[in-house]
């Protein structure tokens, strides 16, 4: 199978790296930086650069960009795909990218499925990229209204052969609204929290607790400010969310009340241990 990856930052440099190390499949990719490219090439992440000569022949297409860059590509390229090759978006946001990429790809008779695989690190680029990832990662997939059962069975394939320990399939709307309290409010609260004072004074007082709050406050502004807009209703509403707990926390303290305090916080561990996960 010829696999097309456009964009080889973190997330498709890993995804180059996965294919190739973990499957027999020919990998193409493209990106705009061209020591990004030489480097790809070098590794031997990608057999041959991604290009309007060879984008016809690809059987699948993972485009690993920005969400507004998706579109733009996608308005520009897909026609150009063969019919019936299959396109899988790893944008951050679902309902605003899909919503076009859906439209666009039934225009050139192009299998289109939303995608997002949850794993990442604070520092992109391709140098960060690594061919174990997505090793016991989740990936989630948004079908759209004329998606195949054998197109999700043959993407449920590949992605667990790269790794993935479990493919979720949900809605753009549930994606973007649980994603936005997973994901998103978590950087948001460790862009905060490092705002203290304290934090220039930490060095010698710091463990596991600082190290694990401010870890994703190291993240790219300009992508992180374009998925945090694109998902403003259902993030706006988290944020809210927080600071209304964060209020009884505040008016615990300030009226030295112990048992409020320790009902908060046991609390806290139940929902935890409730929800799960890491």
């Amino acid at each position: 199978m010829n696999i097309g990856i456009v964009g080889l930052g973190l997330i498709g440099g890993s995804l180059a790296k996965a294919f190739k190390t973990r499957t027999g499949h020919s990998v193409f990719g493209s990106d705009l930086n061209d020591e990004t490219m030489l480097l790809a090439r070098l590794s031997g992440a990608i057999d041959a650069p991604l290009s309007d000569e060879n984008l016809g022949q690809m059987d699948l297409l993972l485009i690993a960009i920005r969400p507004l860059a998706a579109i733009s590509w996608a308005k520009e390229y897909f026609k150009k795909l063969k019919k019936g090759a299959c396109v899988v978006d790893m944008c951050g946001v679902k309902r605003a990218v899909q919503e076009e990429l859906e439209i666009i790809a039934s225009e050139n008779g192009v299998l289109y499925v939303g995608g997002h695989p949850m794993a990442g690190k604070e520092r992109g680029k391709f140098q960060n990229a690594t061919e174990n990832l997505y090793v016991g990662a989740s990936m989630i997939l948004t079908p759209g209204k004329d998606t195949t059962p054998d197109t999700l069975e043959n993407l449920n394939n590949l992605f667990t052969d790269i790794g993935f320990a479990r493919i979720v399939f949900t809605t753009p709307d549930e994606h973007d609204r649980i994603i936005a309290y997973t994901s998103q409010l978590a950087h948001i609260a460790s862009s905060a929290y490092i705002k203290s004072p304290e934090a220039l004074r930490q060095r010698g007082f710091s463990a596991g607790s600082f190290r694990d709050m401010t870890r994703v406050a190291f993240m790219d502004e300009d992508m992180w400010t374009e998925l945090f807009l694109l998902n403003a209703d259902y993030l706006t509403g988290q944020v809210h969310l927080l600071i209304e707990n964060l209020k009884e926390y505040e008016q615990a303290l300030q009226n030295r009340d112990k048992e409020q305090l320790r009902a908060l916080l046991k609390d806290g561990r139940e929902k935890k241990t409730q929800a799960g996960g890491n």
